[in-house]
């Protein structure tokens, strides 16, 4: 195989612990291999001119990382506004978030055909190339319209919604047919794929020719689920080092005579913040004996704050949990700890083994890698229990934590009252088999998966 261009809307130094589970994967991938990483330099240039931009090259180990300036306008449409306006929120079923605003569209496409334009003039004739999530699922077709022959591989990070909901972003057919420019797209589960083979099949003309491939538009296109997972061991050294251990002992002392239920998340519509308070609170009415002892801390790191949605949201969590603590709290106990920042990378471990039960509950999200962190940072001889949405790509694999409907909070309340209550035994059984599934099907794997399927794509 050629060398390894990795294509996202954001770069990261593969040499450096990253937070987000995008970057951690795809550094990985190419630590391993060496290659080139291409994207956008997180830089808006005031008064640039749209479609243009500057090339920053660094070499960083054995990869060289490529990046590129947006203008101003540039980034308001095709970042703002249709990537984070539009797809974020329908790929996600909220339909009623999203603005359908016509004009986005054109920024979406001028940047990727800039993106494009920067990165044909940096390829070799071997290359492989892997595009990566909602921001360019274009770019393909705009190489192949430049001429460009190399392999190419899409990954969505995102779940892809059902056709009609698919069916409300403008162009849609545009954007679905841009995937046929590739080799090879995967998807985070099998939810996601019978979904593209729904679209298929009833929006376009496409030849269904098996269950994994489709031929449109003269092009055969292989379809896959690819679940992506973390690097197990690296957490697991992370959860080995000082600031771990600091936060689990610190956790541990002043939480001594509390039991501990976990979230941690960005602030974001799709997460269930809301929903997840809301059953809080109903443990809490429901089960008294908890009063006085279960605490839930709710990280929820800034996102997008400039966005009337996410200040909306951050509004009602911020009311909800001090109704919550209003209703409930003694002068030494308050029931919900909500943090409104982030938490170091390398701190995580420790807090995720210093919690009873850990809380993913997200209305919708594409895989969701907080859910395997905490099982990798569990002790086995004491570990705590995962409490996940059915709504995350991640219950798919992870079939051994208790899955729940996050609309229910009734029924997720109960669940986090089992959750508190289970035996030692049950906990341990199942959390040995989560973290072998975890192990097994590694970011290691993901990427061996996806490279070996997209390399036999270019051989058939």
């Amino acid at each position: 195989m050629g060398r390894l261009v990795v294509v996202s809307n954001r770069v990261a130094d593969p040499r450096k612990t990253a937070s987000g589970g995008l970057a951690v994967a795809l550094g990985q991938a190419l630590q391993a291999s060496g290659g080139l990483w291409f994207g956008w330099s997180g830089k808006v240039v005031e008064g640039g001119t749209p479609g243009e931009g500057d090339v920053h090259l660094q070499t960083a180990g054995p990869v060289q990382l490529a990046t590129v300036d947006l203008s101003r306008e540039d980034h308001d449409s095709y970042y703002l506004g249709y990537s984070n306006g539009v797809l974020w929120p329908v790929f996600h079923y909220r339909l009623d978030l999203a603005d359908f605003d016509a004009g986005f569209i054109g920024g979406y496409r001028r940047v990727n055909q800039m993106f494009a334009h920067k990165l044909a003039a940096m390829l070799r004739p071997d290359d492989v190339i892997w595009v990566h999530d909602y921001h360019l699922i274009p770019l393909a077709a705009e190489l192949r319209n430049m001429g460009c022959q190399q392999r190419m591989g899409f990954f969505l990070h995102i779940p892809l919604p059902p056709p009609l909901i698919l069916a409300a972003v403008p162009e849609h057919e545009w954007l679905m047919r841009s995937l046929f420019a590739y080799d090879l797209v995967g998807f985070q589960c099998e939810a996601d794929v019978a979904h593209f083979s729904r679209y298929v099949g009833t929006e376009t003309s496409a030849d269904i020719l098996g269950e994994h491939e489709f031929r449109a538009f003269g092009k055969t296109l292989q379809v896959q689920a690819f679940p992506i997972g973390i690097d197990v061991d690296e957490f697991a050294a992370l959860g080995r080092g000082r600031d771990a251990i600091d936060m689990y002992e610190q956790m541990r002392d002043e939480y001594s005579r509390r039991r501990l239920l976990l979230g941690v998340e960005r602030m974001d519509y799709s997460k269930g913040l809301p929903q997840r308070i809301k059953a809080f609170r109903q443990l809490l009415q429901n089960y008294p004996e908890n009063l006085g002892s279960a605490t839930l801390i709710q990280i929820a790191a800034p996102s997008r704050e400039s966005v009337d949605a996410y200040a909306a949201l951050r509004h009602e969590l911020e009311s909800l949990c001090g109704s919550v603590n209003g209703d409930f709290g003694e002068l030494d106990w308050m029931p919900v700890r909500y943090i409104h920042r982030s938490v170091a990378r390398k701190r995580l471990p420790g807090l995720y083994r210093a919690a009873c039960v850990a809380l993913v509950t997200p209305l919708r999200d594409g895989m969701n890698l907080v859910a395997k962190e905490f099982i990798a940072a569990q002790d086995p001889e004491d570990p705590g229990v995962l409490v996940l949405s059915r709504f995350a790509g991640a219950a798919e694999q992870m079939r051994d934590a208790l899955l729940v409907n996050p609309y229910d909070t009734t029924r997720t309340a109960e669940t986090m009252q089992r959750a508190l209550q289970m035996p030692l035994e049950e906990r341990q059984r199942r959390h040995q088999a989560l973290l072998q599934q975890v192990r097994e099907q590694d970011v290691h794997w993901w990427r061996q998966r996806f490279l070996n399927a997209l390399n036999a794509v270019s051989a058939s």
